[in-house]
């Protein structure tokens, strides 16, 4: 069910609280004009229930959307039925960015949770960008470590084994999370199934399951109840091999 909230007033207060100005202040020192000009992008707020495709594959015209709160799947649906999570979005994350430049989606977004969004139209995107360049700068670092990511996504599918893939991805995601305040060097609460987290790594349940627990038994992490937790964080980096200079950070559990 979806619902739809009012406007609300451009507070750059409120901007510099949000998950993007703190992803985006990560690269930039952001001014008061440009948290003023977060706060109206964040105008137009919508919230959605687990299960409701925010954007379909094939969906023409659409907005983008900053998550501001909740997580999101991105996934394609194959010929056979099957699904191919393609990447995990959390708070701070643009939805849709590269489709406003495309005819149609090319792929699904569903909330994993319950999530607030606020919906952007190309026309104020673009008008944003031209009153703050620097701030289009910080918005096109954050696409080109997304970018980043896919490769290491290619690269887990086509060549790491099913434990290093796995380790990778869930340290990935902790330092996506500790950026915007929501992981520490000990680990995150996460609300994937291991359905979900499995169709991301392109194994099955049965498997991940296997090399969930095969992780813990070598005293790396665990992921149990809704908590992934780092028993060994440097081991469990090394193993691995995960090196977070393609995410511009160095130190991304410090």
């Amino acid at each position: 069910m979806k619902h739809e909230a009012p406007g609300i007033e451009a507070d750059p207060v409120v901007a510099l609280a949000s998950p993007l100005a703190r992803k985006l202040a990560s690269y930039i020192a952001l001014s008061s004009d440009e948290l003023a000009v977060l706060a109206d992008l964040h105008r137009n707020r919508r919230t959605l229930r687990t299960g409701a495709d925010l954007v379909h594959e094939g969906q023409r015209g659409h907005a983008a959307f900053i998550l501001a709160r909740g997580w999101v799947c991105s996934y394609k649906v194959l010929p056979d039925g099957g699904r191919q999570v393609i990447d995990i979005q959390i708070p701070g994350d643009f939805l849709g960015l590269r489709s406003l430049l495309l005819r149609a989606s090319d792929h699904n977004f569903e909330p994993v949770t319950d999530i607030e969004v606020s919906e952007v139209a190309a026309a104020d995107l673009l008008a944003a960008f031209s009153r703050t360049p620097r701030l289009a700068a910080a918005v096109l670092w954050a696409a080109s470590r997304d970018e980043a990511m896919v490769v290491e996504h290619l690269v887990d599918l086509g060549r790491r084994s099913a434990h290093v893939r796995t380790a990778h991805f869930v340290l990935e995601l902790g330092a996506r999370l500790k950026l915007v305040g929501m992981g520490s060097a000990s680990g995150y609460r996460c609300p994937l199934t291991q359905y979900m987290l499995a169709d991301a790594l392109g194994l099955s349940a049965i498997h991940l399951n296997r090399v969930l627990r095969q992780l813990r038994e070598l005293g790396l992490m665990t992921f149990q109840k809704g908590v992934v937790t780092y028993i060994d964080l440097p081991d469990l980096m090394a193993f691995a091999e995960f090196d977070p200079a393609y995410l511009d950070d160095r130190s991304p559990f410090l």
